[in-house]
């Protein structure tokens, strides 16, 4: 074989290497958190969810364009089931972050509950989607948009007991 041939033939198999993983597969999520999940691709909850991570957020996204479907399950945090929290929100204590990125969607069915500051949190998020989400017992808001965001879509959402005595935000 020569060298050109042997060339062609290592750029061949390197193009079908890289096409074959360049496919991003949603990554499944279930179970207990423990420490901030960061995600990197599509992603989905497959089963109920377990925040138990403190002073951070339980899901936050890594890149612009990424979808997070709850697909029917639950998110809950460490607050109070009754109050969402005792008396004041925990900083950044959020159930869902996003931070500075475009286009993330966070579609439901699913309900994101009793995280100690609000329920999904987007700050200076452009052109994302928020829909189909149930948001309750939060102890700051269900939905929280701030930060310079813009073009956002919250729609067909469902916003209920969120807030608290010194902090009354509720809803979206």
């Amino acid at each position: 074989m020569t060298r050109l041939q042997t060339m062609r033939l290592f750029a061949i198999v390197l193009t079908a290497i890289c096409l074959s993983t360049g496919a991003a597969h949603a990554t499944d999520i279930s179970g207990t958190i423990s420490s901030t999940l960061t995600l990197t691709e599509n992603s989905k909850l497959v089963g109920d969810v377990t925040c138990t991570v403190v002073g951070a957020a339980c899901i936050t996204f890594a890149v612009s364009g990424l979808t997070l479907d709850l697909n029917g399950y639950n998110m809950v945090g460490l607050g109070d089931a009754a109050t969402g929290c005792s008396g004041s929100q925990t900083a950044n204590e959020a159930g869902i972050f996003v931070n500075m990125l475009e286009n993330i969607v966070i579609r439901g069915p699913g309900v994101v509950t009793q995280f100690r500051n609000a329920g999904i949190w987007l700050v200076g998020a452009n052109g994302g989607t928020v829909s189909g989400v149930t948001t309750s017992t939060n102890c700051l808001s269900g939905i929280l948009i701030g930060g310079n965001s813009s073009n956002n879509l919250i729609e067909n959402n469902i916003s209920i007991r969120n807030g608290n005595l010194s902090n009354p935000c509720g809803g979206i």
